[in-house]
């Protein structure tokens, strides 16, 4: 079983107006000793997407896990370490399929069925959320809350990460809730160094 840093950045290009704010970002979140990214770009065209992929796996090295959001054939095409994938992707064995057995896969789930159904693929990690209220969707799921991250760890064993308007301030309940991980977006764009060392410390 793959274990997961207790911080997940996703850097979602629709909070930057330019590739560079993101390579920017990217190495910041690096150099403040997060050991796993994924990328997320939702309005992209394919070859822009997969330009600012390869560009950050050039930046990052070997130093950072790179995990891309819902595209299956972006990930092969960029050589990153993984794929993340929705409710409204393609279905976990499809996308294990073309990314092979060795990458991780992630799943994201919004209810407890979603996850129970989540846990029986070969997905190597589940998320959970939204636990908070969060701004990174234009029409978020309805929230889980603290009692949704709880109830997610009963269903599975494993790998569990909670998304969904995790900050500094609440972080460490999420964990204590029973998340491995937590994902982070908006909290970690201002000053990405010391806020990604911040929420390290927290975590422990």
């Amino acid at each position: 079983m793959l274990q997961l840093p207790r911080l997940y950045p996703i850097l979602d290009a629709a909070c930057f107006s330019d590739a560079a704010g993101k390579f920017a970002v990217a190495e910041e979140l690096a150099a403040a000793g997060c050991t796993l990214l994924q990328y997320r770009n939702k309005s992209g065209n394919a070859r822009r997407m997969l330009d600012e992929a390869c560009e950050l796996k050039t930046r990052l090295g070997a130093t950072v896990k790179l995990i891309m959001n819902d595209r299956g054939d972006l990930c092969l095409a960029a050589q990153y370490d993984g794929l993340h994938i929705g409710q409204d992707d393609l279905l976990a064995e499809s996308a294990r399929r073309i990314i092979g057995p060795a990458r991780w896969l992630g799943v994201s789930t919004h209810n407890p069925e979603q996850l129970s159904d989540a846990d029986k693929t070969s997905a190597d990690y589940l998320a959970i959320g939204p636990v908070f209220a969060t701004g990174s969707k234009a029409n978020p799921d309805p929230l889980v809350g603290l009692a949704g991250v709880r109830r997610a760890r009963e269903l599975t064993g494993k790998p569990l990460v909670a998304i969904g308007g995790v900050t500094r301030a609440n972080a460490r309940s999420v964990i204590e809730a029973g998340a491995d991980s937590v994902a982070v977006i908006s909290d970690l764009l201002r000053d990405p160094r010391k806020s990604a060392e911040e929420f390290l410390r927290l975590l422990g």
